[in-house]
């Protein structure tokens, strides 16, 4: 049967590619469009050939004259008006009128399982349109959704390779795997950067529970539907686009130079220990490690499809190639993607069909604490001395002994990354009995990746030093399936319709891990190298895995009753491996939706402010299954430290190291939706309005417990609070033309969240967290009820110290001139744990962006603005101090260096005293507002191409993040993190613009 199908599908795919492209033959098509009321011609109207790229736009008096086959169908498409389909029949002139409709109530959205008109919907949904996607410069598709949707959030990770982290409506789960679902043609996943985004036909985001419900087990955190572009009516046609560019640091972060740093360093030492550390402080410029270490990368993307399709059968077939620099040196990340889909209509009530995407990634990876070296390194170490060896921060006892050089850190860093996955699904759909459509489907994927990383011996700095070489090898294989059957009723009976789903689902998710290690493996230079060459005693070998297995039933009822009254509703049951052994195995998300299309009753028909005028309402709840099993075996530990003593005799003792925590059950979201969406003059602007209160129900939290407790467990997992999401989203397009032959259109979103953590257990401990990095260990940011999760929390700072007089005076005796003045919030004249306060958010509480595009003629432009406001972050990077790292230019010359020269930055000594204690100092606003996205472009005029054979040409201009606004003193507030610990700043990627020149190219 395999070898059958193979044969179809290349018989298919040749016979399409080859024959009708030799027997079609082009004529010129004249004609005129005009509106079909009062006939008013129409200028910048789009005529395509059905099934192709190949289109031109009418002039300013509604004319149009277009190369097509005698056997082709134009489609005239212009907004606010119904699209039309006119086959050619060989004529050489076609006038056309065009019927105004509310195109934006006839629009076809993606929804779980299926498809709606946009009017029926009763849940927020948004969509976003493959080709808006494909105009941002943006290799992964997740980033192109930055400021495109209310609500949503999109934190880029900045290195190649790497995927953004998307919040839907705030966070909406602490513990285990906090992403969203990813539906990528049916089949389910944790990310998609094994897509290509030339690939993608649209994105669903599915905002509210009600929407999300649908796929109750994982739709916690949101859902996103991605349906890939599949074959289309026509002649074949290849499709290029290609572009190459740069990518550069934005908003660097000037440090001091080498005379400005040893100036500081004094003033350090001398506060701290009445003495000099650099006796002869001239150093002039120094070393700027950054200028060092950075670079202007590189950035080419290529993607090639052939589309087409016939009566019976269509297919798409595209392969993908992107290679990235990273902006630090010897950092690359390769990609090859290859997609091929077939849909085959085998007789009238039959249709089967496939995709399947493979993806091969190579990188050369960067040290993961590159970037906190460089902000620390001192300006006075050359890079290499006169003799060629490493400059040494030793050499001025810098650091206590412990501080680096970056270019050492870079060159013995070997580290390679290979991944390989396949994934894909097939699928077939039986119409029957009129109204009844069953549909099964079975995907999955396979993906390998294996890290390779290799510590030559070497001998660079004192602190920088191997005198043994280590291989060290992680290899992880994924194995997932799912399976799906639905069965459809849908029908429409006088005033009703009504769409009965009914589905079941089963799944598995694989995980095979193994770590190995070896020492003294000889180095060679073409990169050969095996755990056999290391010493057979010096071996380890782990590996662990993991199996998760689901099953789930699930029903929906859509109820239509003249266009005007609208009602959903859905339950889903599901079953998780995870929650083996407790009580709660099956999990039940019901939801229920309502609409109200109010321009539709007859009391509306005379007025003319609201072309469109609907309200809806949802309600629904959804679950959370990316925890870990249920821990249920109490592990003793017998060691030589531990002895028991029987009858005076000693023995090895047993000692329990670890607390089973009590059984986890489903976290559950139940969340509310209230939306009121308007049209105005045609439905040209278009205006939504949303309200959500989502709350996450005995939520898992690792809760700290007591060290006294005598265990390996710092945490305890389990069912612990309950916090709530609520806000509001605003959405507003406007789209026109004018009579010039202009066309344009202006949206503009803004969504408002408000995290707070509503209760949790009795007695169960605030979630300190974020010190990974800081001096001391400090943990700057806690989680409790009554506060947003993951608040900053410290000191508050008040001032500077001036004298000596101000300090015995206070209540912070210890502590010295240039020293942080802390706020005495309770009163006892004692500054210590108890006058800490809440100094911040790190959860955005104002997202918002403005997209807008133009054409004209032959231009396009597209301009895209995104930002988010209300959202603090905690600058680790500077409040980390362990002994003389390097200061920014903007301390440096704010800094107190005696009575009356600062009263809000300190001394020089900011790891001295408590000055390192977490504070409102190193809490900034991480408020920004950047120009997302410009893109022109310039499509060839068909005079000119149809010379060469080609259907369309057009050539672009690209630059991302290019300007951005922002007072945080890093190089991007964009700071993620886990929910308890985000927004802290150490080591995060810097910000970068990127510039291409690109084409699009159409046969």
């Amino acid at each position: 049967m395999k070898r059958i199908f193979t044969k179809i599908s290349v018989f298919t795919f040749l016979s399409l590619l080859f024959i009708n492209a030799a027997f079609a033959q082009n004529i010129t098509v004249k004609g005129k469009v005009s509106d079909g009321q009062d006939q008013t011609t129409l200028p910048a109207v789009s005529v395509m050939i059905k099934g192709s790229t190949t289109g031109i736009q009418t002039d300013v008096n509604g004319n149009y004259s277009i190369s097509a086959p005698g056997n082709a169908t134009l489609v005239f498409t212009y907004i606010g008006y119904t699209t039309q389909e006119i086959p050619v029949n060989n004529r050489t002139a076609i006038n056309v009128s065009l019927a105004s409709s509310s195109q934006q109530l006839e629009q076809v959205v993606v929804v779980g399982y299926g498809t709606q008109r946009k009017v029926d919907v009763t849940g927020s949904v948004a969509t976003i349109k493959g080709e808006d996607i494909s105009k941002q410069a943006s290799t992964n598709p997740v980033s192109a959704l930055q400021g495109k949707v209310a609500g949503v959030s999109v934190t880029n990770v900045g290195a190649p390779g790497k995927s953004p982290k998307i919040t839907i409506r705030g966070t909406g789960t602490i513990y285990g795997n906090t992403n969203v679902l990813y539906v990528v043609d049916g089949v389910w996943y944790d990310d998609i950067n094994f897509l290509n985004p030339a690939d993608i036909a649209s994105i669903s985001v599915l905002k509210d529970a009600s929407s999300q419900s649908i796929y109750g087990i994982r739709a916690a955190n949101g859902v996103v539907l991605v349906t890939t572009v599949r074959g289309k009516n026509g002649d074949p046609t290849i499709n290029y686009n290609g572009s190459i560019g740069i990518q550069r640091v934005t908003n660097g972060v000037k440090m001091t130079n080498g005379q400005e740093y040893a100036t500081a360093v004094n003033e350090a030492t001398m506060i701290a220990a009445d003495s000099l550390l650099l006796k002869n402080p001239n150093f002039g410029k120094g070393t700027n490690w950054y200028d060092q270490v950075l670079r202007t990368a590189m950035v080419t993307n290529h993607q090639i499809s052939i589309n087409g399709a016939s009566e019976k059968s269509s297919y798409n077939f595209s392969l993908g190639y992107l290679n990235q620099d990273g902006i630090v040196e010897k950092n690359n990340y390769k990609r090859y993607t290859a997609r091929l889909s077939n849909d085959f209509q085998i007789f009238k009530g039959l249709k089967i069909g496939y995709n399947v995407t493979g993806v091969s990634s190579t990188s050369s990876d960067a040290p993961t604490t590159i970037f906190r070296g460089l902000y620390s390194a001192a300006p006075i170490i050359p890079v290499f001395n006169p003799d060629g060896s490493y400059g040494d921060p030793a050499i001025y006892k810098l650091g206590n002994g412990s501080a680096t050089n970056p270019q050492a850190t870079m060159d013995f860093f070997n580290q390679t990354n290979k991944f390989y996955k396949a994934t894909g699904n097939v699928y077939a759909e039986l119409k029957f009995a009129k109204h009844f459509t069953f549909k099964t489907s079975a995907g999955g994927d396979f993906s390998q990746e294996e890290v390779r990383s290799y510590t030559p011996v070497y001998n660079a700095t004192v602190a920088q030093v191997s005198n043994t070489s280590i291989l060290a090898i992680d290899r992880i294989e994924n194995r997932n399936w799912i399976l799906e059957n639905t069965l459809t009723y849908d029908n429409k009976f006088g005033d009703h319709s009504l769409t009965v789903l009914a589905g079941q689902t089963a799944q598995r998710y694989r995980s095979y891990t193994i770590n190995a290690s070896g020492n003294n493996v000889p180095y060679n230079k073409d990169g050969d190298l095996y755990l056999s060459l290391a010493d057979a005693s010096s071996r380890q070998i782990t590996d662990k895995g993991s199996v998760n297995t689901a099953t789930s039933y699930f029903g929906r009822v859509n109820y239509g009753f003249k266009n005007k009254y609208l009602l959903n509703a859905s339950l889903r049951a599901d079953a998780a491996s995870q929650f083996f052994g407790g009580s709660d195995l099956w999990g039940y998300f019901p939801s229920i939706g309502a609409g109200w299309v109010v321009s539709n009753e007859e009391f509306m028909k005379d007025q003319e402010v609201f072309s469109n005028l609907k309200l809806r309402g949802s309600w629904g709840k959804v679950g959370n299954a990316g925890v870990p099993i249920n821990p249920s075996t109490q592990t003793v530990d017998q060691s030589a430290g531990l002895i028991a003593f029987f009858n005076g005799q000693p023995n090895t003792g047993a000692g329990i190291r670890t607390l089973v925590p009590p059984v986890i059950f489903w976290e559950r979201s139940a969340g509310t939706d209230i939306g009121l969406e308007m049209g105005f003059l045609s439905n040209r602007l278009n205006v939504e309005v949303d309200y959500y209160n989502r709350t996450t129900q005995q939520a898992i939290f690792d809760i700290p417990i007591l060290g006294s407790l005598g265990t390996e467990n710092s945490t305890l997992i389990g069912n612990q609070a309950d916090f709530r999401n609520r806000g509001y989203e605003f959405v507003a397009s406007w789209s026109d033309k004018t009579s010039n032959g202009l066309t344009y259109s202006i949206s503009a979103n803004v969504g408002i969240n408000n995290n707070k953590v509503l209760n949790v257990t009795s007695g169960a401990n605030p979630i300190d967290k974020g010190g990974a990095g800081l001096t001391s260990g400090v943990l700057p940011t806690r989680t409790v009820a009554g506060q947003a999760i993951g608040m900053f929390y410290g000191y508050q700072v008040t001032g500077i110290f001036q004298t000596a007089q101000e300090v015995t005076a206070s209540a912070q005796p210890d502590a010295k001139p240039g020293d942080f003045i802390y706020a005495d919030n309770n009163g006892d004249g004692t500054i210590d744990g108890n006058d800490r306060q809440y100094l911040g958010n790190p959860n955005p509480k104002y997202s918002y962006g403005v997209n807008t595009n133009f054409a004209y003629k032959n231009f396009d432009l597209t301009l895209d603005i995104q930002g988010v406001a209300g959202v603090d972050v905690y600058n680790g990077n500077l409040a980390a101090r362990f002994g003389n790292e390097n200061y920014t230019k903007d301390f440096f010359d704010n800094r107190w260096h005696g009575p009356g020269t600062s009263n809000s930055y300190p001394s020089a000594n900011m790891s001295g005293g408590r000055n390192y204690l977490a504070n409102s100092f190193w809490v900034e606003s991480g408020a920004y507002v950047r120009l997302r996205n410009i893109q022109l472009g310039y499509t060839l005029p068909e005079m000119m191409t149809s010379k060469w054979k080609i259907k369309k040409l057009r050539v672009f201009a690209n630059a991302q993040n290019a300007v951005n606004f922002f007072g945080y003193k890093g190089f991007s507030p964009e700071v993620g993190g886990t929910p308890t610990n985000a927004g802290v700043d150490i080591n995060v990627y810097p910000l970068f613009a990127t510039y291409n020149l690109g084409v699009n190219l159409t046969f």
